[in-house]
């Protein structure tokens, strides 16, 4: 929404004119067009219940909307060796997010630890969606909820679908101390100003910088920006290196076998924060329980102030 106000006197007379303008374009159908999503649409009230949403991240998907507001960001490894982003807002989301995709396995695992959420997400395979529809969360994907999507004709389809979260329905409160705690770092750190993070097929970089206070982060060589925030950063990196098995494929059998990353039990972890690298272990010991993170000495690890991003990568 944009305002301008013009005041003027004349002879004692004080006259105050508003002119508001206000351009919402919307679909019934999530094939309906859109020019492009932007950031002159208002953010949506604030609320702390906890909207994921699956986002695209191949090049044709880029620049992402409403990705450098969400506070946790998941990166999955998914086939072919590529990745994609499970993104999560707890505050008031942008007014926009996307592009969205298909869900994973990977996804349900991850969410169990905070309740019921709403998942926003387009489609998956279908030996998942028995799964889906019997899991701890708000389906809010296109077939549910089809206003609140629309595609955008600048861009090829599917990396075209975007979500507008005003419509979602609410998903719950996560339960307290489901995010990692935040806190001062530990004295056990090293100097890192840099980190970089591969898959088989994606490359990730992280840069310290100190103007914005955050590591800005590269993808496949290329800055990675947000159309509704240009850079995007995070206060904090964190690689953790789970096992991963193959799902089944899909009923059809041309499925490719999509990577499922076992987020419950313990492993390795690297954390990037304040221009420092810490050496450390997670540990998540339910499907409903916390993921926790300690330093190699066993004391806590908390995360910094700001958005997190948490790499999931092969162990």
């Amino acid at each position: 929404m944009k305002k301008t106000w013009w005041i003027a006197t004349t002879a004692g007379t004080l006259v105050l004119a508003a002119v508001v303008v206000l351009v919402v374009r919307e679909s019934s159908d999530p094939s309906g067009t859109h020019p492009s999503p932007s950031s002159s649409e208002a953010p949506v009230p604030d609320r702390r219940a906890i909207l994921a949403v699956k986002i695209d991240n191949v090049a044709a998907a880029r620049p992402q909307t409403g990705l450098g507001m969400a506070d946790l960001v998941y990166v999955e490894p998914v086939e072919g060796g590529l990745t994609r982003l499970l993104a999560l807002y707890r505050g008031s989301p942008p007014a926009v997010i996307g592009p969205v995709r298909s869900a994973r396995a990977t996804d349900l695992g991850l969410l169990a630890q905070f309740g019921r959420p709403a998942l926003a997400y387009s489609g998956a395979a279908p030996e998942l969606l028995p799964a889906l529809r019997s899991a701890s969360l708000t389906s809010a994907s296109p077939t549910e909820i089809p206003n609140a999507y629309f595609r955008d004709d600048s861009r090829p389809s599917p990396h075209n679908l975007y979500l507008r979260p005003q419509q979602v329905p609410d998903g719950e409160v996560a339960p307290q101390g489901a995010f990692p705690t935040a806190g001062a770092a530990p004295g056990s750190g090293t100097a890192a100003a840099t980190a970089a993070i591969r898959y088989p097929a994606a490359a990730f970089t992280f840069t310290w910088s100190v103007e914005f206070g955050r590591y800005l982060i590269g993808l496949d060589g290329s800055p990675l920006t947000s159309v509704d925030g240009g850079k995007v950063g995070a206060a904090t990196i964190v690689e953790q290196r789970v096992a991963v098995r193959l799902g089944e494929r899909g009923e059809t059998g041309t499925v490719p076998n999509s990577p499922i990353a076992q987020t419950v039990g313990t492993g390795q972890a690297t954390m990037w924060r304040d221009g420092q690298r810490f050496a450390g272990t997670w540990s998540r010991t339910t499907a409903t329980a916390p993921t926790r993170f300690t330093t190699a000495s066993g004391q806590p690890l908390p995360v910094s102030d700001g958005p997190l991003w948490i790499l999931l990568v092969p162990a």
